[in-house]
């Protein structure tokens, strides 16, 4: 709910404006709050209005504007990785690695892309971690966030397990911090210490007192309620808010990377909501404010009020105003897709304003109408959450990640990859290029890499492998008729100053040519395919993981192949790329006499530094080339073409060793 629209009365009375809006929050929240009144006494006529008009306020980019028309005016900063508890549903058991120091962004950073997004149409900013207090200068960063307010921005937040913040809450309010949420899953000192694996319960509720006496405009307090574990505490939370004006979500435990997530830990929100009513039948549902992730209500007597957040059973992605920035600065549109760009390098390699704000903006138009149901969310290729910066306070084990990283590389939404555990190239595909052996035969292990003992699907664990330089080379061809290859192969004639050809008297060839022509220039139309295609090859192939590419190369050669008695001196200067019938094995199909074969060669090169190969993304490049030749053709040239000879030519790096296929004679 909103703090400060509070209903007073079932019989809709009114409302009251509380602590939030008697500090200063401006005219927005003097506006949402009036919104909610007019939805809490039934009058939706003005309302469409009202919104228009809050939106009017201020110029938003188009840049934070999604596909979906979701306007993006909340921003969550990571400051750090590192935490001073180990919660265990955050954190794997095995620990996690942490970025190198100079991979963090600088508080001058930190400040200078929170100010682009202000500029662009963020009203909220949100500190989370790991745990923020942990970061030096925290002070400074709130203090320095707090003078974008002239800009636009109406709030700073954090969210805090509270260890460490009691003694600092006086500064960071007095140096413009509003809001505070706070992460306490028990009520059980004991069983503080089972899920935190740290001592500390004590020094939560006394900040909890603290920031409830320290004048802050809002104070939520967030529990992350499993099966079997803290669910029975729920009605003991509620007990919280009977004489504090405290707002208590309880958070549906959500699946991320390494923290062993199960459906059968889940309790759906609505099964919490009919415990309480069992206790509380008369509760009310309190309006929320807009955008908001929880669904609020209120006890009628109490002070304060209790919400849900139910990410896995009830999603609130048509709503998502939510961006978010890593503590090594890349954008996260979605707090469950593994994408991200490197606003950090984009910076650090010289970049204006205005490139950043493209670059988000790219990433901003690749986010999802929805993330994936909570049994096929990505907790492979994603990050834990503690090195997110997720609603909740987590856990972390210092060592290095992401060493390996170039601080030049190119952002892109579809082949970046994310900052995991370890170095970024994490992937798994099914190709290999070392052939069975003979002692392979009686191997147990000697199985296809992507199924599991069951026989099922599985993506191929390849944490404890090394990173090291991959390359692979493919290639393919596509075997066209000669007209087609005249297309191909001329230049477009210079547009003719007389009156155009009526259409009527073309003859159905040159309709054919004109319309091919039409699509533009074959070989770059399929190059770029190629290319994008490379990018997104673990979209289209179900098991392969994203991998972060380091270079690209896609070249497509038109060819003759002459037949094996040769041509004539004269064929030679006109078809100079002509090659053997030898060169490309037993594909050539004969027609008639003349034995001239044409052909378009698509070869593509790819880079990275990780932990397995890139054959699949080569081939894919090559494969997508090839069939935007087809498509770019098929006008005249539909029912002759033959795609083909798609292989491996060269793999570089790996356990398996370097490989080059020899061409036979």
């Amino acid at each position: 709910m909103f703090r400060g629209c509070r209903v007073l009365h079932s019989n809709g009375a009114g409302a009251t404006i509380g602590r939030s809006t008697r500090l200063n929050r401006g005219f927005k929240a003097t506006a949402i709050c009036g919104l909610a009144q007019e939805v809490s006494d039934g009058t939706y006529a003005p309302l469409q209005e009202r919104l228009a008009q809050i939106d009017t306020e201020r110029p938003f980019s188009p840049f934070l504007v999604d596909t979906f028309q979701r306007r993006h005016n909340y921003l969550r900063i990571s400051l750090t990785e590192r935490c001073n508890l180990r919660c265990f549903y955050c954190m794997p058991s095995e620990g996690v690695e942490l970025s190198p120091r100079d991979h963090i962004l600088t508080d001058d950073e930190v400040i200078r892309l929170a100010k682009l997004f202000v500029r662009s149409g963020v009203t909220k900013i949100r500190l989370t971690g790991g745990e923020p207090t942990v970061r030096k200068g925290l002070g400074d960063i709130v203090a320095r966030l707090n003078g974008l307010r002239q800009l636009g921005l109406e709030s700073v937040g954090m969210t805090s397990n509270g260890i460490a913040l009691e003694r600092r809450l006086p500064l960071l309010v007095e140096n413009g911090l509003t809001h505070l949420n706070l992460s306490l899953d028990t009520l059980d000192p004991f069983k503080f210490e089972i899920m935190t694996r740290r001592r500390g319960h004590e020094a939560v509720l006394r900040c909890l007192d603290a920031a409830l006496a320290s004048g802050l405009q809002s104070v939520k307090l967030n529990i992350v309620v499993v099966q079997g574990l803290n669910d029975h505490e729920v009605l003991d939370f509620l007990e919280l808010t009977r004489n504090k004006e405290l707002s208590v979500r309880f958070i549906e435990f959500m699946p991320f990377t390494g923290n062993k997530w199960d459906k059968c830990k889940m309790v759906p929100s609505t099964q919490l909501l009919t415990r309480i009513r069992q206790r509380h039948p008369n509760i009310a549902k309190a309006p929320d404010e807009l955008n908001d992730t929880a669904r609020s209500y209120i006890i009628p007597g109490y002070q304060g009020s209790f919400g849900f957040i139910s990410s896995m059973s009830d999603h609130f992605c048509s709503s998502c105003n939510r961006l978010r920035l890593t503590a090594d600065g890349q954008i996260k549109v979605c707090l469950f897709d593994a994408k991200e760009i490197s606003l950090r390098d984009r910076m650090r390699a010289g970049a204006t304003d205005e490139e950043l704000l493209q670059t988000i903006g790219f990433a901003v138009q690749g986010k999802k109408a929805k993330h994936a149901g909570m049994e096929d969310i990505d907790v492979v290729t994603n990050r834990p959450m503690i090195l997110i910066g997720a609603s909740v306070n987590v856990a972390v084990t210092p060592s290095r990640r992401g060493a390996s990283r170039s601080p030049m590389r190119r952002p892109t939404l579809f082949h970046a990859r994310p900052v995991l555990l370890r170095p970024p190239s994490l992937a798994a595909h099914s190709f290999s290029t070392k052939g069975p052996s003979a002692s392979d035969a009686g191997n147990p292990n000697s199985r296809l890499t992507h199924l599991d003992d069951s026989g099922r699907a599985s993506m191929v664990d390849i944490s404890n492998k090394e990173p090291t330089k991959r390359r692979a080379v493919a290639t393919g061809r596509i075997y066209i008729p000669a007209i087609a290859y005249e297309l191909v192969t001329t230049t477009y004639a210079a547009a003719d100053p007389g009156e155009p050809i009526p259409a009527e008297q073309l003859t159905p060839l040159e309709k054919a040519k004109a319309k091919a022509r039409s699509k533009g220039d074959v070989l770059t139309v399929a190059k770029l395919a190629a290319i994008m295609a490379c990018k997104r090859t673990s979209d289209l192939i179900p098991l392969c993981h994203p991998l972060q590419l380091t270079h690209i190369a896609v070249t497509l050669q038109p060819e003759v192949h002459r037949s094996a008695s040769g041509s004539s001196a004269s064929e030679a200067p006109q078809y100079p790329a002509a090659v053997s019938d030898s060169d490309v094995g037993t594909t050539c199909q004969e027609r008639g006499v003349d034995r001239t074969r044409f052909s378009i060669q698509c070869r593509a090169d790819v880079t990275c530094e990780g932990k397995t190969g890139v054959e699949m993304e080569a081939l894919t490049a090559v494969s997508i080339g090839l069939l935007t030749v087809w498509d770019m053709l098929k006008a005249v040239a539909g029912q002759e073409m033959t795609i083909g000879d798609v292989v491996v030519s060269r793999k570089e790096g790996g356990k398996s060793g370097d490989f080059q296929r020899v061409q036979s004679r």
